[in-house]
């Protein structure tokens, strides 16, 4: 035998790692997302499967903030990373750098996917909308210092109504750092007492320049924000998160500064109209008030003092009448219930209901003894007509109209029937007045009748 080649496992496993590793450093893999796991590490492990086969995948989470969708079972993507082989288990899998949802952007994909979860929290609904002051003082806005966008907003206010108050806050609007600059800025306008309102925005773009203000961190902080809050993002087709969880959206940061400023021409027209409305209304009612007045001159209770003082006169009459009625009244219907009183007294007197009571004991006596007689005489009635129907029933009267009653002895059953008897047998007689012993001798056979 040739001599073998035997390598212990580790040697075997480190050389298929190497193998594997210099083969394929980088590929793109596409396949669908099953079994993802996010433990509390940040990490992601998943696989990707087709209908052949499936490959074992982890995206650490320093790769994974570079990812902008959420990864989901169920969906299809492109993966790009190296093989790696993890030597303990004896498994390979694929070390993710990158990973693009397949048919749609990732940006898009995870826009929609932010959408619906702000959504469902009810962050977009139209009752949380709270509306933009008329007239507000301090205008707080934030956006790029260099942009177009704080040059136009910075126009239309002067050219619509000046010597407003203005707070700017400059944050970058694009790049990685641009959420977190938009929230602070969003936190230290807060601080600021007297602030009424806040414009959120930007120029137009792509979808890649417009992404800070579809940021989740951004979403919440105009969301949390103390005062309303315009966005203005883009152009007029343009939507971002920030546009459905703001409290108004603009198409135009020019749009948002011209909802946000009323025009001071229109302002001092309206308060010229407010003036002329309450100077009318003010005349109106002082014409009112004169009229109320001069009919109140002429009332009698001013122009003839003593008529009045004579009505109070009558009227203090008339009550003083009804006063005296009302105590005679009163007095009867005292007098009334006294004697009703009194009368029921009388009928409570102990030595009245006595008597009542004797009366009518004498009565129940007489009326009970009545009825003892009465029921004996019924009673006695009733026996005798008994008595007379049991009398007619007894036997005893059968036998004294001539008949007997024959009885086996000593059984005592009354016989009926001649088959009844044998000869030999003791019978007795019963006769209306006493009673015969016998003895069956023989039967007769045409009679059928038994022989004594």
């Amino acid at each position: 035998m040739s001599e073998r080649s035997v390598y212990r496992v580790s040697e075997l496993a480190a050389r298929i790692k190497a193998q594997l590793e210099d083969s394929f450093p980088a590929v793109w893999v596409e396949g669908e997302i099953s079994n993802l796991r996010t433990p509390s590490s940040g990490h992601a492990y998943f696989t990707l499967k087709d209908d052949g086969a499936q490959l074992r995948c982890v995206l650490f989470r320093s790769r994974g903030r570079r990812v902008a969708f959420q990864p989901e079972d169920g969906m299809q993507v492109l993966a790009f990373g190296g093989l790696d082989v993890y030597v303990a288990r004896g498994e390979y899998q694929l070390v993710v750098e990158l990973m693009e949802p397949k048919g749609v952007g990732a940006l898009q994909l995870a826009f929609e996917q932010l959408k619906r979860r702000l959504e469902a929290e009810g962050l977009f609904e139209a009752a949380r909308k709270r509306p933009i002051p008329p007239f507000p003082s301090v205008i707080g806005i934030v956006t790029s210092r260099t942009g177009a966008a704080i040059r136009d907003m910075l126009h239309v206010i002067d050219r619509r109504f000046a010597d407003l108050r203005i707070l700017i806050a400059p944050v970058r609007v694009q790049g990685e750092e641009a959420p977190g600059d938009i929230v602070r800025a969003l936190r230290d306008l807060q601080s600021v007492d007297g602030l009424d309102v806040v414009i959120v925005g930007r120029g137009g773009g792509s979808i890649e320049d417009l992404w800070a203000f579809n940021d989740e961190r951004v979403a919440r902080a105009i969301a949390a924000c103390r005062v309303p809050v315009i966005s203005a993002v883009g152009h007029e087709t343009d939507f971002t998160i920030a546009d459905f969880v703001a409290d108004l959206r603009a198409p135009t940061p020019s749009a948002a500064a011209e909802v946000v400023v009323r025009e001071k021409a229109q302002v001092a027209a309206t308060v010229v109209g407010l003036y002329q409305a309450l100077k009318q209304a003010m005349q109106r009612r002082l014409a009112r008030e004169r009229q109320q007045a001069e009919a109140l001159g002429r009332r009698r209770v001013l122009t003839d003092a003593v008529r009045t003082v004579r009505d109070f006169y009558r009227r203090l009459d008339e009550m003083n009448l009804r006063l005296t009625r009302g105590v005679r009244s009163s007095r009867q219907r005292a007098s009334h219930r006294l004697l009703l009183a009194t009368n029921a007294l009388r009928s409570l007197n102990p030595v009245a209901r006595i008597a009542n009571g004797a009366v009518l004991l004498a009565q129940l006596r007489g009326r009970l003894a009545s009825a003892a007689v009465h029921n004996v005489k019924v009673s006695r009635h009733r026996f005798d007509g008994a008595v007379g129907r049991l009398d007619s029933l007894s036997p005893l009267a059968v036998l004294g109209r001539g008949y007997s009653l024959t009885r086996l002895v000593p059984a005592g059953t009354i016989v009926r029937r001649a088959e009844q008897t044998r000869p030999g047998d003791a019978i007795e007689i019963l006769l209306h007045q006493g009673a015969l012993e016998a003895r069956v001798e023989r039967l007769k056979e045409r009679d059928d009748r038994p022989q004594v």
